[in-house]
């Protein structure tokens, strides 16, 4: 058998036409447009582009927009799913159970034809917005306020989220949260929706089965734990004993490294510039001082001195934007959840188009020809 890869570090699983990523330029593309450049659209676009291999026509822009704004009303039984949530949960667990709550009511839950998954896939991305500004509402005995059509994605979740528009600053970063978010080739999210419809399941479970990945830690989960270690260090002046400590104990400074990355994040890079910008607009520079207190001990003790590729990764500086944007802690997964949605369902209808059950191998590493024996 070959050799093990732990992890499937570095394996080719399958070939993709989504996203393109060269992790020691630090180069990442949504279908063949650097994500420099993807960053002049909005997330409408771009959920456009992912879903439709293809950037829209003026026509079809505003008829997809339309769409999507029309479809982030969510029905009274999903509010009472939400309702019935343990509030003391992460945004995702609920946004799981209104997720599962919402193919019993698809009237086309099995057809995975085409068609049948961009008005899925389509629905689902207009709806988590909303299923997560609800929780939060509801978490907190308020009414979840009904989504805007004349707001932005980005916009229209904070609106639901506060009950005020947000300003002009604040929706930007939003919605560049969301874009930055939306797509990463085959992380472990997407390996689990893709493996999911491998199956020939159909779109709710494999998105399903993405935001259980999610979730983790190791993955999106990450920037809660950013959250959790900016409150802890609490002040500038405190960050660099903060991950000294941490060095020292051999435990993770969350936010820095990754898997596929030898060098800096782009997304990480383009997020640093959006917080710094929303951290000088609030006259507020604390959390992002202490942000690149962190940054510069961890490249000068892991880049500098030992010469390990560790640099912040998108985790960390969307941690930071949250602060300022003050998405609560325990939303801060689902919100990332928010952004990838489009990704999870371009994944889903590649997937489908072209399928083979991916099933890999495992080595056996116990012994063999055991006697029964009852202790």
């Amino acid at each position: 058998m070959a050799e093990i890869q732990k992890g499937l570090e570095g394996i080719v699983a399958l070939e993709t036409k989504i996203a393109y990523i060269d992790g020691i330029k630090g180069i990442l593309e949504y279908r063949g447009i650097n994500i420099n450049e993807i960053m002049k659209l909005s997330y409408d676009e771009v959920v456009y582009l992912l879903l439709h291999s293809k950037l829209p026509t003026e026509s079809d822009r505003t008829k997809f927009i339309n769409r999507l704004r029309d479809e982030r009303v969510i029905d009274e039984g999903t509010i009472n799913i939400v309702r019935v949530c343990n509030f003391n949960i992460e945004a995702m667990d609920a946004l799981r159970t209104a997720v599962s709550h919402l193919s019993h009511c698809d009237p086309d839950l099995n057809d995975n034809s085409l068609e049948a998954n961009l008005r899925k896939g389509t629905e689902l991305v207009a709806q988590f917005p909303t299923i997560v500004a609800a929780f939060w509402r509801i978490r907190n005995m308020e009414e979840p306020i009904p989504p805007d059509k004349t707001l932005s994605h980005g916009a229209n979740f904070l609106y639901m989220l506060r009950g005020t528009k947000p300003t002009a600053l604040e929706a930007k970063c939003m919605e560049s949260d969301f874009i930055l978010s939306a797509e990463h080739e085959l992380n472990a999210s997407t390996f689990s929706v893709r493996t999911t419809a491998s199956t020939l399941s159909d779109m709710h479970s494999a998105i399903i089965s993405g935001l259980g990945t999610l979730k983790g830690v190791l993955h999106g989960g990450a920037r809660l734990a950013v959250l959790e270690m900016l409150d802890e260090i609490e002040e500038p002046e405190k960050a660099e004993n903060h991950v000294l400590n941490l060095i020292s104990n051999k435990k993770r400074v969350m936010g820095f490294g990754h898997r596929v990355y030898k060098t800096f994040d782009p997304r990480g890079i383009i997020f640093k510039q959006i917080t710094k910008e929303i951290a000088e607009d609030t006259g507020d520079l604390r959390w992002f001082s202490i942000a690149e207190n962190i940054e510069a001990t961890v490249l000068r003790e892991f880049v500098e001195k030992r010469n390990k590729p560790i640099y912040p990764n998108v985790d960390f500086y969307a941690g930071v934007l949250y602060k300022y944007l003050k998405i609560p802690p325990l939303l801060s997964t689902a919100v990332f959840a928010i952004g990838r949605i489009s990704g999870w369902v371009a994944h889903c209808i590649e997937q489908f188009a072209d399928n083979r059950l991916i099933r890999p191998r495992a080595r056996y590493a116990g012994e063999h020809d055991l006697p029964i024996r009852f202790l």
